[in-house]
């Protein structure tokens, strides 16, 4: 049904703001007659979209039928309960956090907080985020989250690189037992700037000067849980950058990773409360020693005195970033997960010490129990110390038994060498226990057993000290708590936004409901493809309607930022001339008026950026650009331009 035979429930009326007497008025000032005469005054047609998306996307929907035609897309996946692990872990988010945070336009339609003085309240929850991982890793410096773990683990690298000194060598050593994601990632990452990757056990590895960094899982993949401190003392002695891949509620009850040495901490706060949602968006963590603390990538929250003495909150450091050191600068990442961190940290405000304790020490004693009954049926696990994962040797067996699983209603994690792993999490029962002893033959008695003693390996001293977590544990001190801060906020509730919009602060209501519907959010990444035919089904058709608006042929949903699309476009243009025998192409163009990614990200892809000089209003010099083409024209890769620019002009004629 074509929406306009549906006026009163038609999305662009209700969410385009101006009406008719607003455009008018608006057309009048700045001389134009009609909406179509200003495009064709704005924008050349040389660069106009000449086709009918009527024709490739369809008719426009009303918002009542796209969600329809949502939950019957949408409907075609299949929510069972998933012990995979690998990172993403069920988790309830208190309702108070959902129906405040997550559902509410007063936290989810701000624009990024660089100006401080409309941003009091987010900085605030960010704040409380950063002390949250900076406790619970044992390092002074956090920052307000990263995209995910596995680019935290990457920048964590690009880091040790940056910071490691007199190296011969560019090796980076990766445990095996982080999880197969995060090395894909840093492998990535690795090849465009010349980083030789070791990947294999830790106790294999030569240190030497050749390499500068390690980066070790705690807990393993595998659940394993090893005491990495001999290991971290023979890498600093030999001048390299520890790194520590981490899991936040495991360090509830496991020593923090900066007093067994590390330097750096990552790792993902997905299991505060956070939807599983198929993979993301989640806010990854990063941690440091006060020595990084100007090469740690991403946003710091910072606490400064207004003119009248009182205590105010600002983004600190931010000389690190790009928009002040583009090609120079620390990474291209230049936000944060904030929804997602903000859930996060008020998971830990809302829960307390205790909390986070009575549900650490919940999962580990389930899991000790489900190891016990497994152990009774003659099954041989993988390792003998594990927080919530255990990894059962089946054999032939591993087929079979995950299948049953299956058919029970449980995903659990094939290696497909023999192996099965189950992770436990804060939704698991006594109940989901008994069902998994039974898949595997056994009677479904439980046996059950306390959290695991961890030995020297026990977190010593308290968990969240700062005051903030023992404030508000009853649901209406929370709810004050947060409108309060959400009053310290501009948002779309009480003021159009008048800067970029690349944010969800223009989302409508009915795009944002879906979020949390179980089949969108209880969705496991590595579920099996046929339980998640809904998404792929979603993914068919975005892909198809953008490769029609851009008029290319391929893409790509990956990218989970701006800047990261920017970075694998430089990859996939790098591997072009690679492919054609023509490597040494690495000068890549880039407008002055650029964003600042623009030269990290080339950067980042293994590229040198020379600027191309733009007049005030960000029109780039086309003969500057003929003479840096015809300078740079034997080893030039590619020319990246903002359209629109950051100052919002079309720049056009190249």
């Amino acid at each position: 049904m074509n929406a306009s035979l549906n006026p009163t429930d038609a999305f662009a009326p209700r969410h385009i703001g101006p009406n008719a007497k607003d455009i008018q008025h608006m057309l009048e000032v700045i001389g134009r007659t009609s909406l179509d005469d200003l495009c064709d005054y704005a924008v050349p047609s040389s660069i106009r979209y000449q086709g009918d998306l009527s024709a490739s996307c369809g008719d426009a929907l009303s918002e009542t039928e796209a969600l329809d035609q949502l939950r019957s897309l949408i409907g075609q996946n299949k929510v069972l309960k998933s012990f995979i692990g690998m990172g993403y872990y069920g988790t309830h988010t208190p309702s108070v956090i959902q129906r405040n945070v997550l559902e509410n336009p007063g936290w989810y339609t701000q624009y990024t907080p660089y100006q401080a003085e409309i941003s009091q309240g987010r900085l605030e929850a960010l704040l409380n985020f950063q002390t949250m991982v900076s406790e619970l890793t044992g390092l002074p410096v956090a920052n307000a989250s990263l995209l995910d773990e596995g680019t935290a683990a990457a920048e964590a690298m690009s880091l040790a690189l940056r910071s490691a000194k007199k190296r011969k060598g560019r090796r980076f050593l990766v445990d095996h037992r982080c999880h197969p994601q995060t090395i894909a990632c840093i492998q990535t990452r690795a090849r465009p700037i010349d980083v030789e990757l070791v990947v294999g056990a830790p106790e294999t590895f030569t240190l030497d000067d050749q390499a500068f960094g390690i980066l070790l899982s705690y807990p393993g993949t595998d659940g394993g849980i090893v005491d990495y401190r001999g290991l971290i003392d023979s890498a600093h002695n030999a001048g390299i950058i520890a790194i520590m891949a981490c899991d936040l509620l495991a360090q509830v009850l496991l020593e923090r990773p900066g007093a067994l040495g590390a330097d750096v901490a990552i790792g993902s706060t997905q299991r505060f409360g956070v939807p599983l949602g198929f993979g993301g968006p989640h806010a990854a963590v990063m941690a440091t020693s006060d020595a990084f603390k100007r090469r740690i990538p991403g946003r710091i929250i910072g606490i400064s005195k207004d003119v009248e003495g009182r205590l105010a909150l600002r983004m600190a450091l931010q000389t690190r970033e790009q928009h002040i050191r583009r090609d120079r600068a620390t990474s291209n990442i230049c936000t944060a997960q904030v929804l997602l961190a903000i859930m996060a940290s008020m998971y830990a405000v809302y829960h307390g010490p205790a909390g986070l304790k009575q549900i650490a020490k919940r999962v580990s004693a389930l899991t000790q129990t489900l190891a016990l009954g497994l152990r009774k049926l003659g099954l041989k696990l993988s390792q003998d110390t594990f927080f919530d994962t255990i990894t059962i040797e089946a054999g032939e067996r591993a087929d079979q038994w995950t299948e049953a699983a299956r058919q029970a209603g449980y995903n659990l994690r094939v290696y497909g060498d023999g192996r099965v792993g189950i992770s436990l999490d804060e939704t698991a029962l006594e109940s989901d226990l008994v069902a998994l002893l039974q898949v595997f033959g056994g009677d479904g008695i439980l046996d059950i057993q306390e959290a695991a003693d961890f030995g020297a390996l026990n977190r010593q001293g308290p968990v969240l000290e700062h005051e903030i977590f023992t404030r508000y544990q009853s649901e209406t001190d929370m709810l004050r708590y947060l409108h309060r801060l959400q009053a310290k906020d501009l948002s779309l509730t009480g003021s159009m936004i008048p800067l970029g919009s690349c944010t969800m602060k223009l989302n409508a209501t009915s795009e944002m409901l879906p979020v949390t519907w179980p089949e969108f959010g209880q969705i496991h990444p590595f579920a099996p493809a046929e339980q998640s035919q809904g998404y792929r089904a979603m993914f068919r058709d975005i892909e198809a309607m953008l490769g029609e608006i851009t008029g290319l042929p391929g893409v790509s949903l990956q990218p989970n930022a701006g800047s990261q699309g920017e970075y694998a476009g430089m990859l996939v243009i790098k591997a072009y001339h690679e492919g054609r025998g023509e490597g040494h192409r690495n000068i890549c163009l880039i407008p002055e008026s650029a964003h600042g990614t623009n030269p990290a990200s080339a950067v980042m892809a293994g590229l040198k950026v020379a600027l191309v000089q733009c007049d005030e209003h960000g029109n780039v010099d086309l003969d500057d650009l003929r003479d840096q083409s015809e300078k740079y024209s034997e080893n030039l890769a590619a020319i990246m331009v903002t359209y629109p620019s950051t100052h919002g002009v079309f720049e056009t004629g190249i």
